[in-house]
């Protein structure tokens, strides 16, 4: 007994070495990869004056005071960094959010979409678009739009999935695939109504996810707000880990879990929200990145959380600077490309591997 409980301990030591070694490790990435991508672009800059530009804003360095303006400085200050910093915020959200949706529901094959907030941030999109709805909001009023679109649709599932009892995960995925349903039918008819080829093409670009838009107005507000939230979620660890078993157990060992739920459900919202709003729809980051992070490291979401979030944003910054480079004076919507990466890697995933989900294999 003595000895089993020496190896257990020594097992718990090894794994959480690991953690803190893994953890530090793709920190380390996250920054390397931040202060690498900034150097590429369609623009011929070299390393030197990109990171003088660096040297200058960040570290406010006197001898690179020549490179405070002028074209080189706006390329790498206004325009990449930004777009880095959006993209590493927008792929840690969409991480954190699948692992949470994840466990809400109970279900594996969760992402941050599963409750019709895509669906709902799409027709917030195309009344935008299509008929104008919100243009007094001023340049951003697709994404403004797209962001109120996604809340009202989170609200209106939670509200259908408490009618007659309070929600549980199988009434949440029901009630999001039925207002998902409604939400694509009438994005489907005001653009067959409107017929506008030229609005209904930006309707579709839209769709595709792009970051071209990153400014540092936007980052600012987007970064802050999926760090808190998923520094709240890393917090409520116990009680994503107790969702994994079920209500009925839960119930058993005295936890009530509904207004948890509740909780993180507009907490998610608000990310899922704020991550449509800034790049458009990108899907398979909250799908895949936790897939990867629990068959590695298993489903105790003190751990499962930082990682996936760290991995999430690495991924997506590398998957932004090959959508910007793949193509010579164009660039590819890095929906595609994430979707053309995140599919066959989540089959893979799959049909070679198996992990446990909750109390369960999967």
């Amino acid at each position: 007994m003595e000895k089993q409980e020496v190896s257990n301990k020594k097992t718990d030591v090894f794994h959480t070495s690991l953690f803190v070694l893994v953890l530090i490790l793709l920190a380390a990435g996250l920054v390397l990869s931040v202060m690498a991508a900034i150097t590429f672009g369609n623009a011929d800059i070299s390393l030197k004056d990109v990171y003088s530009v660096v040297g200058c804003e960040v570290l406010k360095m006197k001898r690179f005071s020549e490179f405070s303006e002028g074209s080189v400085h706006d390329v790498v200050w206004l325009i990449r960094f930004p777009r880095v910093v959006l993209a590493l915020a927008v792929g840690m959200g969409l991480s954190v959010c699948g692992v949470v949706m994840q466990a809400i529901v109970k279900n594996p094959l969760a992402d941050p979409y599963i409750l019709g907030v895509s669906s709902g941030a799409s027709l917030g999109a195309t009344f935008a678009i299509m008929l104008g709805v919100g243009s007094f909001l001023g340049g951003n009023f697709v994404g403004i739009m797209a962001f109120v679109g996604a809340m009202i649709t989170s609200f209106l599932v939670m509200a259908i999935a408490n009618m007659g009892g309070r929600a549980n995960a199988g009434k949440l995925i029901l009630a999001g695939t039925a207002v998902s349903s409604v939400c694509s039918a009438f994005s489907s008819f005001i653009i067959f109504i409107v017929n506008d080829n030229n609005a209904t093409a930006e309707v579709m670009r839209w769709t595709m996810g792009s970051l071209s838009g990153a400014d540092w107005a936007r980052a600012a507000v987007i970064l802050p707000v999926v760090l808190v939230c998923t520094l709240i979620f890393w917090t409520q660890y116990r009680s994503l880990n107790l969702m994994l078993l079920g209500d009925e157990v839960s119930i058993t060992l005295g936890t009530n879990l509904h207004k948890n739920r509740t909780v993180y459900l507009i907490l998610s919202s608000v990310i899922v929200g704020a991550a449509v709003y800034a790049a458009g729809m990108i899907g398979f980051v909250g799908l895949v990145i936790p897939h990867v992070i629990r068959i590695l490291f298993g489903t105790d979401h003190k751990r499962l959380i930082p990682l996936s979030a760290l991995l999430g944003s690495i991924f997506l910054i590398w998957a932004d600077v090959a959508s910007r480079i793949l193509l010579k004076n164009a660039e590819m919507p890095i929906g595609i490309l994430v979707s053309l990466i995140g599919a066959p890697c989540f089959i893979y995933l799959l049909v070679k591997r198996s992990y446990g989900f909750g109390g369960g294999r999967s």
